[in-house]
């Protein structure tokens, strides 16, 4: 279980592809304090740690994480954002995350807006709504939901965010990770089914 708030960035140092699989190697100034068998949400997805040695550590996605998430579009040299899990006796800063993204969208626009930056991001999947001051979970990082549409929605960001997450690479075009309020989903689901 996450909140949202993001600790650490890293950057991916090496990727090595195993028949349906993929071995992600990284590095980060967190990983000395890792270890075997943790979980960790990477840009929002929970990966486990399967190996650590001094600043490096290593996660393996399998195929379904890699078919509704981003990470296939990662690269040597690309930059994560990092949150471990929360710890029971923590506040929670941010909203109830699980690490378990639903779908990816596409930024459409970036504005800066003297001293924060504004996004939009478009998602085709049916299923997930996006909700007016809602929270929503964009790699990893909670949000709160402005200006949402049809499929479309808007975060605005704080330049502390902006700063010390990977949304200060993120431009047009890009996809990121998606996991909607869990909250939501369930009501979603339950307002299907009557």
């Amino acid at each position: 279980m996450f909140t949202g708030i993001i600790e650490e960035i890293a950057v991916v140092e090496n990727v090595q592809q195993e028949q349906g699989n993929i071995h992600f190697t990284f590095s980060s100034s967190i990983a000395k304090e890792l270890k075997v068998d943790q979980s960790i949400a990477h840009n929002g997805v929970c990966l486990t740690v399967t190996s650590v040695n001094g600043l490096f550590y290593t996660v393996t996605a399998i195929n379904e994480t890699l078919r509704k998430s981003n990470l296939k579009s990662w690269n040597r040299g690309s930059v994560i954002n990092l949150e471990r899990c929360m710890k029971l006796n923590d506040r929670l800063d941010g909203h109830i995350v699980q690490g378990h993204v639903d779908c990816t969208a596409i930024c459409k626009d970036k504005i800066d807006e003297n001293g924060s930056w504004k996004f939009t991001f478009e998602y085709e999947h049916p299923d997930f709504i996006s909700v007016d001051k809602g929270s929503i979970c964009v790699n990893g990082v909670s949000l709160t939901v402005v200006d949402s549409k049809d499929k479309t929605f808007s975060v605005c960001i704080i330049p502390y965010t902006y700063e010390h997450t990977n949304f200060k690479s993120i431009e047009k075009g890009d996809e990121v990770n998606l996991e909607f309020d869990i909250i939501g989903k369930y009501v979603s689901a339950l307002m299907k089914k009557s």
